[in-house]
């Protein structure tokens, strides 16, 4: 460019030096050096008119205007520029066009907000769960679609590490799930699930559960009611039909404990169970709890200790925590061996309230440790006629936990012991009277 321009610079000062030696010639050289200057100028303001021209509407001809020496160069220079951010537009716009493609085939809803939640694009699928209409719905609040308060909620709130479950605005039997997801400056991807299928077939499974331990139950009482009269007379009977006669006992009992778990974990699920968030006294409840978790100890002689810092109260359910509580302290005491300490613990601090059931038993393998709330999953089934235990402890304690936006945290290793936490929210606590 520095190389065209020097050279334009000589053919310039040249021509003008030609016209100034000819009007010298003639007895006129201002005359002549005037005219080279206006004739210079007017053809410079004709390329500068034609450059703007063309800046204009730069796609009306695929050439560049053609020009002489650095207005050549910089009609050819600009047109290689123009070109490639052309040939970089179609690129993206390509790319864009393709992504559009592929993510209207998704049969999941995909749509795109600003912080402020304004809809920029969404498919074809959001249109169809969520009743979007392209014409008119374009940078509308998305909360104004979606007139839920738990899906307000849920956007405002920017913790998106659980997804969220509700029914279509537009489609009523569609069940779906949300999840959010952030990028760039606090912006929304949000894909929402239809998963009234798998809603359906977990309905059944609860429906299938809570019907079969309600028919089991009625001829499970009459069989352990005869079985109890016939242990009351195991001394009349032969020897081989008394071992016989206990050991149906026992296990009639098992099957009994098995349906009352179900029973009440179906009711917990379904939400049969009515709620009742008076203020209870944990300290007391997980007192009394220990002192039955003594007497269930009987000759293995644990050493169980309870502790606790604070007199706060509970708001929730007495009867739930109870059997949540319970189910986390017996199975400590199922699980260690004979003489082994169990430390249960209530205390609350700035996050909120915590039961801690600490004991010293063999500890659970880490890779058990996500499933174990799971229902009739055992870390060890070997242990299963050991325990007696009905594998749902740990799933109705979950379930109670999260009836009170709780949690459950399991931390364990083997050859170390075991501790189960339950957390409360701060909400959820209330002064209670002082010692």
């Amino acid at each position: 460019m520095q190389k065209n321009w020097s050279r334009h610079l000589r053919y310039t000062l040249a021509g003008l030096s030609g016209i100034t030696l000819a009007g010298l010639y003639l007895g006129y050289p201002v005359y002549g050096l005037t005219v080279g200057l206006a004739f210079y100028t007017l053809w410079t303001l004709g390329q500068t008119r034609r450059l703007a021209q063309w800046l204009a509407n730069p796609n009306a001809d695929n050439e560049a205007p053609q020009s002489l020496g650095i207005w050549g160069d910089l009609f050819d220079r600009l047109h290689k520029l123009n070109q490639n951010y052309l040939e970089t537009r179609d690129r993206l716009r390509a790319r864009i066009d393709r992504i559009q493609e592929s993510t209207n085939a998704m049969r999941d809803g995909v749509i795109m907000t600003d912080a402020r939640g304004a809809m920029e694009w969404w498919n074809g699928a959001a249109e169809y769960l969520l009743g979007f209409r392209r014409n008119t719905d374009q940078g509308q609040y998305i909360y104004n679609l979606i007139r839920t308060p738990a899906f307000t909620s849920y956007f405002d709130a920017k913790d998106y590490r659980e997804p969220l479950e509700l029914h279509s605005p537009a489609k009523p039997h569609i069940h779906l799930q949300i999840q959010i997801s952030l990028f760039g400056d606090d912006d929304r991807l949000i894909v929402a699930k239809d998963v009234t299928r798998l809603h359906q077939l977990e309905q059944m499974r609860r429906d299938f559960v809570s019907n079969v331990s309600h028919e089991m139950r009625t001829p499970l009482t009459v069989i352990s009611g005869y079985l109890e009269t016939l242990s009351d007379s195991a001394d009349e009977l032969p020897p081989k039909w008394q071992r016989a006669v206990n050991t149906m006992a026992t296990q009639s009992f098992r099957m009994e404990a098995l349906i009352t778990d179900l029973i009440l974990l179906s009711k917990i699920e379904t939400g049969e169970q009515t709620m009742n968030d008076a203020p209870t006294d944990v300290g007391a409840l997980a007192r009394q709890i220990c002192q039955d978790a003594r007497t269930l100890s009987g000759e293995k002689q644990h050493d169980i200790i309870f502790q606790a810092s604070s007199t706060q109260r509970l708001k929730g359910d007495e009867n739930q925590l109870r059997s949540a509580f319970s189910n986390l302290i017996f199975n400590a005491v199922k699980y260690t061996p004979a003489q082994g300490r169990i430390t249960v613990s209530w205390y609350t601090n700035s996050s909120g309230g915590h039961l801690s059931v600490k004991d010293t038993g063999s500890g659970i393998d880490q890779v058990h440790i996500p499933r174990l709330t799971e229902r009739f999953y055992r870390a060890d089934p070997s242990r299963h006629k050991d325990t007696g235990g009905t594998g749902l402890g740990l799933a109705i304690a979950k379930h109670v936990l999260i009836n009170h936006d709780g949690s459950l945290e399991i931390n364990s290793r083997l050859g170390e012991g075991s501790e189960f936490v339950c957390h409360f929210p701060q909400e959820r606590l209330i002064e209670g009277a002082k010692e």
